[in-house]
């Protein structure tokens, strides 16, 4: 399966849990989208408030969520919401993860931790968070 695919549709936590234990930006911290009740929808990447980093590489936080809320409003026509949230749980520990219904590093079919790791290390990160920033 293709890094893209694992890490945005399933595995989202484990590459912004690698992403912040030595993030290659300073000042992002993880923030989560929890669909209302009944809906689908979870996702969770990290932000500067400005600019967003997940599977897709960085991109202005507002085209993030306009993109991720427009997708699955999509999906249920009779209406979709969700609020959004700073994480302030451990997006690598499996017991945090489990109460929030994601599955942990180790529950995963190989090492997802050491696959990020690969992710985010074949990025440009102040080329590419910048040309973001400056995207209208």
């Amino acid at each position: 399966m293709p890094d893209r695919v694992f890490f945005g549709f399933g595995a989202c936590h484990i590459l912004a849990g690698v992403y912040l234990q030595n993030p290659p930006l300073p000042g992002f911290f993880p923030e989560r989208i929890i669909p209302g009740d009944g809906f689908s929808g979870n996702h969770i990447y990290v932000t500067n408030g400005d600019i967003a980093f997940d599977y897709r590489g960085y991109v202005k936080r507002e085209r993030l969520l306009r993109r991720h809320t427009t997708g699955w409003a999509e999906q249920y026509p009779g209406g979709w919401n969700c609020t959004l949230e700073q994480s302030d749980f451990d997006l690598l520990d499996t017991h945090a993860l489990n109460q929030r219904k994601m599955r942990g590093p180790d529950q995963y079919f190989g090492d997802p931790v050491a696959r990020a790791k690969a992710f985010i290390a074949k990025i440009d990160h102040r080329r590419n968070a910048a040309k973001a920033a400056s995207a209208s």
